[in-house]
């Protein structure tokens, strides 16, 4: 079965055919990084415009790449994530699978993520359950228990900020620039020294009851960027620290802090039962250093860890092409009349 994929949900235009669930015949993405840029992050009303010059363009592309293959059923992202741009790439999605005849799936865009380490890959998604899933991305932390595949629970996540948007915000009071994350990966790989003890996101005594979590298993990471603030303006701000050469140090550690963090929780939520697997995805799953501390608490766990190809770990439409393909839980007329759900959760 051939499905095409197409994701509109932030700042990528994405589309990618995929055969039965997990063979990615073609995988396109147009970043609109570069339009950004000035403004220190994602502006909707410059990303929707962008994924309307672009999307006949990146599909074209897609399906060129993938030799023409007859289409089984399209795929598109419905939620989360930001309206205007959602609007695009569903719209777009109905059109196609009208004129060709085909169903239309419309899809979960975190879900998907959850699903990109099984991309060109022989495992099948059944065998791995259950699974303690780990959507790690800009705008999601969440630790998900799958007692099997398309079945969720949410057992932890931020109660604030995304690591990923705790990693951008950092960057920016730093002077890094956008997108945060992986400046902040490439200058923390500098330093191996002393790290300064910023806090390690423990959420306060009763705030999780809030939202019916075990505050073992969340993460709040506003007191980590208030600390990092605190430290800057005491140092005399972020020329004075990169000027002294202490830039890496201070990176280093934050980044440290929201590491360990992540590794707490994860350690925490594979206790409370036995999984067969750690699945992480999201584009914060591209961190070299969390690759390398999730690694050590699946061994120490006895767990094997599942994490997407780097291709696959940003927003991409091969992730949505796949995920249609097993789960297919909005198709024919309800998809067609589907409207975009910028604030869609695992559990909807």
């Amino acid at each position: 079965m051939n499905i095409l994929g197409i994701e509109t949900s932030c700042d990528e235009t994405a589309a990618a055919v995929v055969r039965d669930g997990r063979e990615v015949l073609s995988n396109v993405v147009y970043t609109q990084i570069p339009l950004h840029v000035p403004y220190g992050g994602v502006v909707p009303e410059i990303a929707s415009r962008a994924h309307i010059e672009k999307i006949s363009e990146v599909v074209k592309t897609a399906m060129a790449e993938a030799k023409g293959v007859k289409l089984d059923a399209v795929a598109v992202t419905y939620g989360p994530g930001l309206s205007p741009a959602l609007i695009v790439g569903l719209n777009a999605a109905k059109g196609l699978a009208k004129s060709l005849g085909v169903p239309l799936f419309a899809m979960n865009h975190i879900e998907a993520h959850l699903h990109t380490p099984f991309l060109d890959s022989e495992i099948e998604p059944s065998t791995v359950m259950p699974a303690l899933g780990l959507a790690i991305s800009g705008g999601h932390t969440t630790w998900i228990d799958m007692p099997s595949y398309g079945t969720y629970r949410i057992v932890g996540q931020t109660l604030d900020d995304a690591a990923g948007e705790a990693f951008d915000k950092a960057a920016k009071l730093l002077g890094l620039g956008y997108p945060g994350g992986p400046k902040v990966d490439k200058i923390a790989r500098e330093y191996s020294g002393e790290l300064i003890p910023f806090p390690k996101g423990r959420p306060r005594e009763g705030v999780t009851a809030l939202a019916g979590l075990p505050a073992e298993c969340c993460v709040s990471f506003s007191g980590l960027k208030t600390a990092l603030l605190r430290y800057v303006q005491k140092e005399g701000g972020a020329e004075a620290i990169s000027a002294s050469g202490r830039l890496p140090q201070v990176v280093a550690s934050y980044q440290e802090a929201i590491v360990q963090a992540v590794a707490d929780r994860t350690l925490t939520a594979l206790k409370r039962r036995e999984y067969k697997a750690l699945i992480v995805g999201g584009g914060v799953s591209l961190n070299s250093r969390l690759r390398t501390v999730l690694a050590e608490v699946c061994d120490r766990m006895h767990v094997p860890l599942l994490m997407a190809k780097p291709k696959y770990c940003g927003d991409n439409g091969a992730m949505i092409a796949a995920l249609a393909y097993y789960r297919r839980n909005k198709t024919g007329e309800e998809a067609m009349k589907t409207d975009v759900a910028p604030s869609l959760d695992f559990e909807d």
